[in-house]
């Protein structure tokens, strides 16, 4: 029985990275997928101080130490992973056992520009390294012109892309 979280670093709705997750999903084909969810409070050492970690945040680390592998998908903003990732990264790593620590991680990418956000999986390779995954190196799959790479049921229509994801997501199923 394995069990997949997939991250998505954009909260939109009809994100094109919550697409390719979900398209990662079926590739990878896990008994059990869940979605993580990244609404939670910003990071503020006050408020953990007075209320202790956020049952989102306690949920989220929750969901990572229980699956067999993650995989998250980043949009780039600004050269960068978005703050709503980097701040679930933050409140994941102030809670308690390590959830990250050697479990196999996937990241990938979909983003409106030409470069399918390089800066970004590089931004959220360093955001991770802390907290020692056991994080694949590639193959790496970054989705540029995202808006026209989906179609309407949410499939990854692009040949090159799609062949670097379904040997990504073999290379995770071996990993665990």
């Amino acid at each position: 029985m394995t069990t997949l979280l997939g991250i998505s670093g954009a909260l939109r709705k009809s994100s094109t990275n919550t697409k390719l997750i979900r398209h990662a999903a079926k590739h990878f084909a896990p008994d059990t997928f869940i979605e993580g969810d990244l609404r939670m409070p910003l990071y503020d050492g006050d408020l953990e101080e007075a209320s202790g970690v956020p049952a989102e945040a306690q949920t989220l680390s929750d969901q990572i130490k229980s699956a067999n592998a993650v995989i998250i998908a980043t949009p780039e903003y600004n050269k960068a992973i978005p703050g709503v990732l980097k701040n679930a990264l933050d409140w994941v790593s102030r809670t308690e056992g390590a959830p990250w620590k050697d479990k196999p991680v996937a990241i990938m990418s979909a983003t409106a520009g030409r470069a399918g956000g390089e800066r970004a999986q590089f931004s959220l390779r360093l955001a991770l390294m802390a907290f020692r995954p056991l994080l694949l190196q590639g193959p790496e799959v970054l989705v540029a012109a995202s808006s026209t790479a989906f179609d309407d049921d949410g499939t990854l229509n692009n040949a090159i892309n799609d062949k670097a994801l379904i040997a990504l997501m073999a290379d995770l199923r071996r990993a665990i």
